[in-house]
């Protein structure tokens, strides 16, 4: 079996910026077990498969461990695969997926996905959190992932995590956040859990921060960074119960995958 993959560059302006996410279009669905062994394969944060269903996409997402319920670079990748070389004519695509309907519109400033919003609550941090962090945070909030607030950015930028005691948290990551230099808010996430250590720009992450952070700076209208080693912008909306995230892509590869029925 024969099929057609796309490597891109997500929430990045050139190569080697972003996240790298893979694409499968497939016709029909393939079995979960060879849907992971892909994925497994591919060896990055997400593998995205997609299927025409009418008007609309169906969408899933893979980590090497796992299906998620939620992946912003991926679908951001995939709407870019849509436009790009499938010349998706619409002004939006509407992708139905494990967290609902998600339209993903392409625009000047790059494509606009609307997503859910989680608004994070404050907790009690518990001690395998903060000794996977290794620094005391001013504020620690859950959403469904944990969220470490800490002072400033150089303090994010610092932190080396313990991804062994981290993995052992039971929500499915930690992210950990602070005022940017530049930019409203940084951040940096972690997902050992999934395989996945730290996670280059992580669109679903900011489904919870921009929240938090629209309501700390009074602000409807944010600039966020990721700052993972390759780094990335995310341009981000918070619109009641909904967040908008704004993010460019850039082609990295186009194969084909060979598959043993």
């Amino acid at each position: 079996m024969k099929l057609p993959i796309y490597q891109v560059d997500a929430f990045a302006s050139k190569s080697f910026e972003g996240n790298p996410a893979a694409v499968c279009p497939l016709e029909s669905w393939l079995s979960d077990a060879t849907l992971q062994s892909i994925a497994e394969e591919n060896n990055l944060s997400e593998t995205a498969f997609f299927i025409c269903e009418g008007e609309h996409y169906s969408l899933r997402w893979f980590t090497p461990e796992e299906e998620v319920d939620l992946c912003g670079h991926a679908t951001l990748a995939t709407a870019h695969v849509l436009f790009k070389h499938f010349d998706y004519q619409n002004d939006a695509i509407t992708f139905s997926t494990r967290s609902g309907e998600l339209v993903v519109t392409q625009s000047d400033s790059g494509y606009e996905m609307n997503f859910p919003a989680t608004l994070p609550q404050v907790i009690e941090p518990p001690n395998t959190l903060l000794e996977a962090i290794g620094v005391s945070p001013t504020e620690t909030l859950l959403a469904f992932d944990y969220i470490v607030v800490l002072e400033n950015e150089e303090q994010v930028r610092k932190v080396e995590p313990n991804f062994l005691l981290m993995s052992k948290l039971d929500y499915r990551g930690v992210l950990i956040t602070a005022p940017g230099e530049s930019v409203d808010f940084v951040s940096r996430c972690f997902f050992p859990s999934l395989r996945v250590n730290e996670d280059p720009v992580t669109g679903s992450a900011h489904c919870e921060l921009a929240p938090y952070w629209s309501q700390r700076l009074n602000k409807k209208h944010l600039i966020a960074q990721q700052l993972s080693q390759r780094t990335g912008m995310v341009g981000c909306e918070v619109r009641s119960d909904r967040v908008i995230l704004t993010g460019s892509a850039v082609d990295y590869l186009q194969g084909t995958l060979s598959i043993e029925a």
